[in-house]
């Protein structure tokens, strides 16, 4: 994929560079391969003109705004990803251990189901059965931080709280 020319080199720069901020926020590191990860930022920008939003590169969007939300970056998919294979299905994101070259990163599967195989918005099924919330959508479980009191809904806690940084043996369920 290449980008378009109104991308450019100054444009991914700023980008890679917040996302790496918000990455260590997390608790996560950007790919330290800086020729992929700039691929991968480039993809980024190319999606955000072409569909309005920074659907992740390795992924087929549909251009629909609700039905690609799991896919915008960060992805749905990205914290499990990372938690269970050491990186993220595209290759941005990698765990702090596998940057500092103490783990190797696994390939990814892929978890987003195809297309029509949910409607948009379902709860994939690795989600446990819960009151319906919103729109009819499952309950995600809720983690709150035990230091600072942040909230998340997702299927685990944070490796790292965002606010505090407070590692995952620190977050209670929550709901």
């Amino acid at each position: 994929m290449t980008a378009p020319a109104s991308v450019t080199p100054e444009e991914v720069e700023a980008l890679r560079e917040r996302l790496s901020r918000e990455a260590e926020a997390a608790g996560y590191d950007l790919n330290p391969d800086t020729t992929k990860t700039e691929r991968i930022v480039k993809g980024l920008l190319t999606n955000e003109e072409r569909y309005g939003y920074r659907s992740c590169p390795c992924r087929l969007a549909l251009g629909d705004p609700g039905r690609d939300r799991d896919i915008v970056c960060p992805c749905d998919y990205r914290d499990a990803d990372l938690d269970e294979w050491g990186t993220c299905f595209c290759g941005l994101y990698v765990a702090a251990d596998v940057a500092r070259g103490e783990r190797k990163a696994a390939p990814v599967p892929e978890r987003r189901p195809a297309p029509d195989a949910a409607p948009p918005g379902s709860a994939p099924a690795a989600r446990e059965p819960g009151p319906a919330g919103a729109a009819g959508a499952p309950r995600v479980p809720a983690w709150r931080c035990r230091v600072c009191g942040y909230l998340c809904a997702r299927e685990g806690p944070p490796a790292v709280c965002p606010i505090c940084k407070a590692s995952r043996d620190r977050f209670e369920r929550y709901l």
